[in-house]
């Protein structure tokens, strides 16, 4: 089909009206993966890192792959607490920085301890290690968390930050027989709600973004709809356990945080 000359001005303008409507996506920058296991991906296979448990299936990875960034740096490690972002990781936090995503303080908090604790003790041992638990995160691990967020905020001012929370373990008052009692199960998950509070709170008072994992696993927890998104005790490998699984890194963090950042 011809264009008539009368017309092609017109069109001309109107394809230049539109070229100004519709930006360009913007280049995404430089993102750093901060945290512990939850971060790293233990749990979710195809492993990298040596025992930090990087896995091709953890958020981090997903997300850089899908938003190609300028630059990544995936340094989040199985294991770690605050002081070892601090001592370890905030060196990839650079000024050019744009996205930093961070899950910390559950090792801080003991949790690893709890969730032995409350397999191989009773239910009454199992809810006071969770009480000290709880304790701790609300007592201590507020200025443990500052310490971290305050050298995020120093080393990238205009970094956008994503803090990224815990699920809940167990998907409670559903007749599931699968594990620990239900009074384990609780205290687990009130502990879980502690730390997300104190987590959710300091992140606040820095102006970052708190993903809260609680809502990305909700109802994939397990003694949740199948398939569950988190592991129970994995005897195969012991340190996967209570992890989330690929596919809930994949179908729980991933979205939560492309929700976030676009």
């Amino acid at each position: 089909m011809r264009i008539s000359r009368l017309l092609l001005p017109a069109l001309l303008s109107l394809l230049a009206v539109l070229a100004f409507a519709v930006p360009a996506q913007a280049a995404v920058g430089r993102y750093v993966a901060l945290g512990d296991s939850y971060s790293s991906g233990t749990g979710a296979g195809s492993y990298t890192g040596g025992a930090c448990k990087r896995s091709a299936n953890a958020y981090p990875q997903r997300w850089a792959n899908a938003m190609a960034p300028s630059a990544f740096a995936f340094a989040a490690c199985s294991g770690a607490r605050t002081s070892d972002v601090l001592n370890g990781q905030i060196g990839s936090v650079t000024a050019d920085t744009a996205l930093v995503t961070i899950s910390i303080g559950g090792n801080d908090a003991g949790f690893a301890d709890v969730m032995i604790t409350c397999n191989t003790s009773s239910d009454s041992t199992c809810v006071s290690r969770n009480n000290t638990a709880q304790n701790y995160a609300r007592d201590t691990l507020p200025g443990l968390l500052d310490n971290v967020y305050g050298a995020i905020r120093s080393r990238a001012p205009s970094a956008q930050v994503v803090v990224v929370g815990y699920p809940r373990m167990y998907q409670l008052g559903n007749g599931c027989v699968l594990g620990l009692s239900g009074t384990k199960r609780a205290a687990i998950n009130a502990s879980a709600d502690v730390l997300a509070q104190v987590t959710a709170g300091r992140a606040a008072a820095f102006g970052f973004r708190f993903l809260d994992g609680r809502s990305a696993f909700a109802g994939h927890e397990i003694c949740g709809s199948r398939p569950f998104w988190l592991h129970s005790v994995n005897l195969g490998a012991l340190d996967e356990s209570y992890h989330p699984t690929a596919t809930g890194q994949g179908s729980g963090y991933y979205p939560a945080l492309r929700a976030i950042t676009g």
